[in-house]
């Protein structure tokens, strides 16, 4: 459903035939927008479906590497199978996992040019269709070949998901409460690998563990078509009645009422100053009606909306998902139950604590943990080995409080409006590439280095510490377009965005103040803020 507001988004003074335009039919057209749910209730049922497509993704990744020592599941694949008279078929065996991940990089790089076309909801309805198409594939397959293939059309589905849901929850929650419902989501993964350890080890036949796949993503896609769209992208494609409808719903308020407003105002002035600068000028023909997509292009702008930095922090985030594969793949079922419980920890100080201390800690953690492991393992013994496999419980702990809801939260927090679709993309892109390239060389690193594999992780773990303290800011307790003042303010000084984003005198985004530091006041005297027509 399209719809172009009638509200004019600006004003030029030659336009004074604007001025007719009547507030009531407007409210009225809010009205008519007005999402079944409000408050409460709407931010459950988002958290809901949300947390459904996180839970799906868990258990899509650990189902698969739980059942590969199933013996019917051997009895119909006998190229999963590794032993002394079939050596190569551990290259088979790794392999049937590791192209998932492929699946899910070519969804999350096709998100670059469907994301902003089609918008967070339809995307993400795409994307569980897809899921369930593969996993029906999965179900049936009674080859090889057809188990790759199925397990890359489900990547793909899981992909368009992972680089879409944390955007969308994080653009209709507060910023309040944004840390603390993101992380929720980080939370699933784990209980979905944990419902698919526990599920794979039942007597059942191998193909219900996998079908199960198809209830959650079906619960996904009917529950999406109940929810509202992003005001972000709403507002973006000029359907302004939706978005002040979807806003209030959000806040339970008023759509006059003044926070309401603000955040509207702050929205709209964001995707004016994008569509200024993607203009070639203001003559008589210009508008200020958005494009449909965030050229890729964007990507690389410097400037007050520094883009280019922006999207550098979540692509190196992200590669810090790769050793949450690492564990998974030497743990078994109960500690992938403590890998749940302790994500749980973070959800209830994220919004308290912030982003950067979190992440320093688990970074530090997980640090020291694997130096102790690549001690531990040079030295024999069965004192050295119960040492070692308790490190891992510690290393899982350290991981889920700082980083693994984290990888989804601030990738989707850091980066501007304009180019949140294809920077997500390309940061959940990194994500799957690095999964490759772990799950593909951890056995022969192993087999190869033993216990200095320990070694290199420590020194990813240590390399990550100083460019969280230098390089990230703190997102906490701002909006989205607040961050967008963050990055402006700290280019227009000369400073770090992180001086910036710790100071507390930082002008809200919607306010004259952060108007003036976007720069805004100096796009053209010609173009008159939505604020003053209103």
């Amino acid at each position: 459903m399209t719809t172009t507001s009638r509200l004019p988004v600006s004003r030029t003074f030659e336009g004074e035939e604007r001025k007719h335009y009547e507030e009531t039919n407007f409210d009225a057209e809010v009205a008519s927008y007005a999402p079944r749910l409000r408050g409460r209730k709407l931010t459950v049922s988002i958290a809901f479906v949300a947390g459904t497509g996180f839970t799906l993704f868990g258990y899509d990744q650990g189902v698969m590497s739980a059942l590969l020592t199933a013996g019917q599941f051997e009895k119909v694949f006998p190229q999963v199978v590794v032993d002394s008279s079939h050596p190569n078929h551990a290259t088979l065996q790794s392999f049937v996992v590791a192209v998932y991940e492929i699946g899910c990089l070519m969804g999350a790089l096709s998100n670059l040019w469907v994301g902003d076309r089609l918008g967070r909801r339809q995307t993400i309805a795409l994307g569980g269709c897809i899921m369930i198409i593969g996993a029906i594939l999965q179900t049936t397959s009674y080859s090889y070949a057809q188990l790759v293939v199925a397990r890359i059309v489900t990547g793909i589905g899981n992909g368009l998901n992972t680089s879409t849901v944390p955007s969308y929850h994080a653009e209709l929650s507060s910023a309040a409460k944004r840390g603390a419902l993101i992380l929720i989501e980080g939370s699933l993964i784990t209980f979905g690998v944990m419902i698919s350890y526990w599920a794979s080890g039942s007597s059942a036949q191998w193909r219900v563990p996998i079908a199960l796949q198809i209830v959650l993503a079906l619960v996904m896609v009917f529950g999406v078509g109940f929810l509202p769209e992003s005001p972000r992208w709403l507002v973006k494609q000029n359907r302004n009645a939706e978005a002040i409808a979807v806003i209030s719903a959000l806040e339970d308020k008023s759509p006059d009422d003044a926070e309401v407003q603000r955040t509207y105002h702050a929205i709209r002035e964001t995707v004016a100053i994008e569509d200024f600068r993607a203009s070639s000028g203001l003559g008589s023909k210009h508008t200020l009606q958005n494009s449909k997509r965030s050229p890729l292009r964007k990507l690389l702008v410097g400037g007050r909306s520094q883009h280019f930095r922006r999207t550098c922090l979540g692509t190196i985030l992200f590669q810090r998902l790769g050793l949450s594969d690492v564990t998974s793949r030497l743990i078994a079922a109960a500690n992938g139950t403590e890998y749940f419980i302790a994500s749980l920890i973070a959800i209830f100080i994220i919004d308290r604590i912030g982003r950067r201390k979190l992440m320093l800690f688990g970074a530090v953690g997980q640090c020291i943990t694997m130096v102790l492991l690549a001690v531990l393992g040079s030295v024999r013994g069965t004192g050295a080995q119960v040492t070692s496999a308790v490190l891992l419980f510690v290393f899982n702990s350290f991981f889920a409080i700082g980083w693994l809801g984290m990888t989804w939260l601030y990738c989707a927090e850091i980066v501007g409006l304009e180019i949140r679709a294809p920077a997500n993309a390309l940061s959940t892109s990194s994500n799957w590439i690095f999964n490759f390239v772990v799950v593909m060389v951890t056995g022969p690193s192993f087999n190869n280095i033993s216990w200095g594999t320990y070694i290199v992780f420590a020194a990813l773990n240590a390399l990550i510490i100083p460019v969280v303290y230098f390089f990230f800011p703190e997102t906490a307790g701002r909006s989205l377009e607040d961050m967008d003042v963050v990055f402006a303010l700290a280019y227009n000084e000369g400073v770090s965005p992180v001086q910036v984003s710790l100071r507390k005198d930082v002008p809200l985004a919607g306010s004259p103040e952060a108007d003036r530091i976007l720069g805004i006041e100096t796009i053209d005297r010609k173009v008159v803020t939505l604020r003053e027509t209103l």
